[in-house]
């Protein structure tokens, strides 16, 4: 059968097919919603073995993921390969207005047009114009329908990747945004920016206000992914979010 590309185990619900029983079988939980695995420590449940022992290493504090450059190691693939970001190569190209520096020269005439506002790249369609012809890409789907990034666990599909991103994360339970403030963690930027407007602006008074101004910024910044691209003084050694 894993020659032929037969697969013979089709779901009842949506037509999908599976090489292997075991692996239709996970494949109905996305359906049902039944979460077999359970968390000794905590309780918290999930749909399928490999999950629940990524989770369990947030409480062991086993961080199998290491960097090669500097030695860091994370809990998680995904928290590593985000950290290697920051031992890309040198970006030499820098913008003379706001000192952003990028790898490539294409990089740096993409950003200024933060600066000039021009806008390139007009759809065909309805005339909205973007400066990069990526943000036209991603425009041109509302028009046409397409959805081409596919959900594996469940099929869903969605017209952008960052969407896709978001929606994985109702299967993993993952929650990258941490608040440097409090520490607490969301799942998506959206809710970490809320957080920050409602419960870091309360009883700010005299001079403590200046000094949360600059930290609402260096959150906003965080949760838009901007400090991502910056490589940091010092690494930081806090604990990622679950």
């Amino acid at each position: 059968m894993t020659h032929t590309g037969e697969k013979p185990y089709k779901c009842h619900l949506c037509g999908s097919g599976f090489l292997q029983i075991s692996d239709l079988r996970k494949h109905n939980r996305t359906h049902t919603g039944e979460k077999p695995y359970q968390c000794q420590l905590c309780g918290k449940a999930f749909g399928q073995s490999s999950y629940l022992k990524q989770h369990e290493k947030t409480h062991s504090g086993g961080k199998p993921y290491e960097c090669r450059v500097c030695e860091k190691t994370f809990n998680q693939r995904s928290y590593l390969r985000k950290h290697e970001g920051v031992h890309r190569a040198e970006k030499r190209f820098a913008c003379p207005q706001c000192g952003k520096a990028f790898g490539q020269s294409s990089g740096l005439s993409q950003h200024r047009r933060t600066h000039t506002g021009e806008r390139p790249h007009a759809c065909p369609v309805c005339g909205k114009a973007f400066g990069q012809s990526s943000g036209l890409a991603r425009h041109r789907r509302a028009h046409t329908g397409e959805k081409p990034f596919q959900c594996p666990r469940c099929g869903s599909a969605f017209s952008q990747l960052a969407n896709l991103r978001r929606h994985e994360r109702t299967h993993t339970g993952e929650r990258p945004h941490r608040c440097p403030r409090c520490g607490r963690c969301f799942s998506h930027s959206s809710s970490l920016r809320r957080h920050a407007g409602t419960q870091h602006r309360r009883g700010r008074q005299g001079g403590a206000r200046e000094t949360a101004r600059r930290e609402d910024s260096a959150l906003r910044m965080r949760a838009s992914g901007e400090v991502a691209l910056r490589h940091p003084e010092g690494h930081a050694r806090s604990r990622p979010c679950l």
